[in-house]
C-alpha cells in the first residue's frame, strides 16, 4: 500500500541541487538561447517535422493504419555505403548526446550530476529491465490497439536488407537512440528549465510534450505512448538522479523491438 507521503513526494517532488535557478537576466537569456539552438539542431526540428508528417499522412486518402512508416531504412543500394551511412547516423545521435553532456559540464554540472556517473549493475541494469518492461508491454498493445481503430500508422521497425552487419546495427541504432534521448530531453532540458525556475512538474511535462512531438510521424498513437513513457521516464530520474536506468531501459525496448521484427516478421501473422 503506497502511503499519501509517498504518493505526494513522487507527484510533487522538491527540485535537488546543484540545479538551482539563475538569478541574472543575462543569464536567462543565455540559456534560453542555448536552449533553442539545441533543440533547433536536435529534436526540437524533429518534433516539427513529426507534426509535418502527421499532418501529411491526414490528408493522405484512406486511413492511417493502412499506411506505413519504417524506422530503419536501406540508405544506399551498395551495403558498403549502406553500413558506411547507418554507422554515420548512429554517430550523429552519439554526438547529439556528447553535446548535452558537454553544455552540461561547460556551466559546472557533471555527467554524474545528472545521474550517468559510476554504473552500479544491481540498481541501475535491474531498474532498467524493469522499467523496459513497465514501458514496453503496454506500449505494444497501446499501439495495436490505436492501430485497430484507426489513429496510428503501422509501423515497420526495419527495411534494412538481409545483411550480416543488419542486427548489429539495429542494436547500435537502440542504443543512439536511446543515449541522444535520455540525455538531451531527459537529463539536458529538465536541468536547463530548473535553472531558470521551473518547477518539477512543468519541466517534466515540457519533456514528455517534446518526446510526444517527435514520434507522431507514427501517428497520434505513437505520439501519445510516447508522451506516456516521458512522464514516467522523466519522473523517474527527477526522483532518483539516475540516468543509466533510462538508457538501459530505452535500449532494451527498442532493440527488441528492432530485432524481433527482424527475426520475427514472416513467421507471425500480425507483424506487416
Amino acid at each position: 500500500m503506497i502511503s499519501r507521503a509517498t504518493l505526494t513526494s513522487w507527484l510533487q517532488p522538491a527540485a535537488p541541487e546543484p540545479a538551482a535557478p539563475v538569478a541574472t537576466g543575462t543569464e536567462r537569456r543565455a540559456l534560453w538561447i542555448e536552449i533553442t539552438i539545441v533543440l533547433l539542431v536536435t529534436f526540437g526540428t524533429s518534433g516539427l517535422s513529426g507534426l509535418l508528417s502527421l499532418t501529411e499522412s491526414l490528408l493522405t486518402p484512406g486511413n492511417l493504419a493502412d499506411q506505413a512508416v519504417a524506422l530503419n531504412v536501406a540508405r544506399a543500394e551498395n551495403q558498403i555505403i549502406d553500413v558506411a551511412r547507418q554507422l554515420l547516423g548512429i554517430v550523429k545521435l552519439l554526438s547529439w548526446a556528447a553535446l548535452g553532456l558537454y553544455l552540461l559540464w561547460r556551466s559546472g554540472v557533471r555527467p554524474r550530476d545528472v545521474g550517468l556517473g559510476r554504473f552500479r549493475w544491481r540498481p541501475d541494469a535491474t531498474h532498467g529491465v524493469g522499467l523496459a518492461a513497465l514501458i514496453g508491454l503496454p506500449g505494444l498493445g497501446f499501439y495495436l490497439l490505436a492501430r485497430a481503430i484507426g489513429a496510428n500508422l503501422t509501423v515497420v521497425p526495419s527495411t534494412i536488407g538481409d545483411h550480416w552487419w543488419r542486427l548489429p546495427a539495429l542494436i547500435l541504432w537502440a542504443i543512439a537512440n536511446s543515449g541522444a534521448e535520455e540525455v538531451l530531453v531527459v537529463a539536458y532540458l529538465i536541468t536547463r528549465l530548473r535553472q531558470l525556475g521551473w518547477s518539477e512538474n512543468s519541466s517534466l511535462l515540457a519533456s514528455a510534450l517534446l518526446r510526444g512531438t517527435y514520434h507522431l510521424y507514427q501517428g497520434f498513437g505513437g505520439g501519445l505512448g510516447n508522451v506516456a513513457m516521458g512522464l514516467v521516464f522523466g519522473r523517474y530520474w527527477q526522483k532518483t538522479g539516475r540516468l543509466w536506468p533510462l538508457v538501459i531501459a530505452h535500449a532494451t525496448i527498442d532493440s527488441v523491438a528492432f530485432v524481433g521484427y527482424a527475426a520475427l516478421r514472416g513467421h507471425v501473422g500480425w507483424i506487416p
